[in-house]
C-alpha cells in the first residue's frame, strides 16, 4: 500500500513539473529572445509527461504501447523535416492526429462506460468527440488546401451558415438527448459522424489564403476536446494542456483576425470567401472611380 502511495505522489509530482514546463513554454514563446527557451520547456514537459503515463499502475502491458511509441515516432519524425513555409500544413497534420485521438478515446469510454454514464460525464464525453470529430476533418481540409492537393478557392452558396450551424444544432441536440439517457447507444454515431461532415463544411467557404488563421482556431477546439477528455480520464495534467492549448489558440486567432482586419465572427461562421469577395468588389469599384477621376 505504501508502495503505491508513494508511485502515484511521484506521478502527481512529474505531471505538476510538466503542468509548470508547459505554461512556462507558452509565456517563454511570446518574445522572440526566449522563444527558443519555450521551446526546449514544452519539449521536457511533454517527456515528462509520456514518462509519467508509462509509470501509472494501471498498465500491465506495455506491448501495444511500445507498437504505438514506435509507430508515431516513425511517423512523427520525417513530419520534422519540412520547409519553412509548408509549416502550417505541417500543423495542421498535428491537429488532425491529435483530434482522431481525442475520438477515438472517446468513443471506446462511451462503449466501456455505456449505458452506466453520469450526465456530467456523458456532457464532457459528447464534448470531447464533436470537437475532436470537427477539427479532424477540419484539419485535413487545412492542410489540403495550403499543400494546394484541395482547391484554395473558397466555395459558398446561399443559406451555407444556415446549413453548417443547423449541422452542429443536430449534433449538440443528440448530445443532450445522450446526456439525458445514454441508453440510447444508438444515437452516438451520430455525434462522431454529424461532426466529421461539418468540419469540411466549415472549411470549404474559406480561401487559402485564410489558413493560418483557420489553423489557429482548430489548435483551439484540439484544445478543447483534449481538456474535456481530461475530465473524462480524470487527468488534471490534460485539462490543464487543454486548457492552455484551447485559450492560447483562440488568443492567436483574434489577434490574426484584427491583424488582416477580418471580422472573427467570420472566423467562427466560416463566411472569410464571401467577405473576400465582397472587399475584392469594393477595392475594384474604389479603383475604377479613381481611374475615371483622373480622366
Amino acid at each position: 500500500m505504501r508502495a503505491l502511495l508513494n508511485s502515484q505522489l511521484l506521478l502527481e509530482t512529474i505531471y505538476l513539473i510538466a503542468a509548470m514546463l508547459f505554461i512556462l513554454s507558452l509565456k517563454w514563446l511570446s518574445s522572440p529572445a526566449s522563444a527558443r527557451r519555450g521551446v526546449r520547456a514544452g519539449e521536457v514537459g511533454m517527456l515528462l509527461a509520456v514518462v509519467g503515463t508509462l509509470l501509472h499502475h494501471g498498465i500491465v502491458d506495455y506491448t501495444w504501447i511500445a507498437i504505438a511509441l514506435v509507430l508515431g515516432t516513425v511517423i512523427g519524425v520525417p513530419l520534422g523535416f519540412v520547409q519553412m513555409t509548408a509549416v502550417p500544413q505541417r500543423t495542421a497534420l498535428s491537429h488532425a492526429f491529435g483530434a482522431l485521438c481525442v475520438t477515438l478515446v472517446g468513443t471506446a469510454e462511451f462503449y466501456l462506460r455505456a449505458p452506466a454514464v453520469p450526465k456530467f460525464m456523458m456532457a464532457v464525453l459528447s464534448l470531447e468527440i464533436i470537437l475532436g470529430s470537427l477539427t479532424l476533418t477540419g484539419s485535413l481540409m487545412a492542410a489540403g488546401k495550403l499543400q494546394e492537393v484541395l482547391p484554395q478557392r473558397p466555395i459558398t452558396y446561399k443559406g451555407q451558415n444556415l446549413v453548417n450551424l443547423s449541422l452542429l444544432g443536430v449534433a449538440i441536440i443528440v448530445a443532450a438527448l445522450l446526456v439525458l439517457d445514454p441508453s440510447r447507444m444508438s444515437l452516438f454515431p451520430m455525434i462522431i459522424v454529424i461532426p466529421l461532415i461539418f468540419g469540411v463544411m466549415m472549411i470549404v467557404p474559406i480561401g487559402g489564403a485564410d489558413m493560418p488563421t483557420v489553423i489557429s482556431l482548430l489548435n483551439s477546439y484540439a484544445g478543447l476536446s483534449a481538456a474535456a477528455m481530461g475530465f473524462v480520464l480524470d487527468s488534471k495534467l490534460l485539462i490543464v494542456a487543454g486548457a492552455l492549448d484551447g485559450a492560447s489558440g483562440f488568443i492567436l486567432s483574434v489577434n490574426m483576425s484584427k491583424a488582416m482586419n477580418r471580422s472573427f465572427t467570420n472566423v467562427l461562421f466560416g463566411a472569410f470567401g464571401q467577405e473576400q469577395t465582397s472587399v475584392a468588389g469594393k477595392a475594384e469599384a474604389l479603383d475604377g472611380r479613381r481611374d475615371s477621376s483622373f480622366q
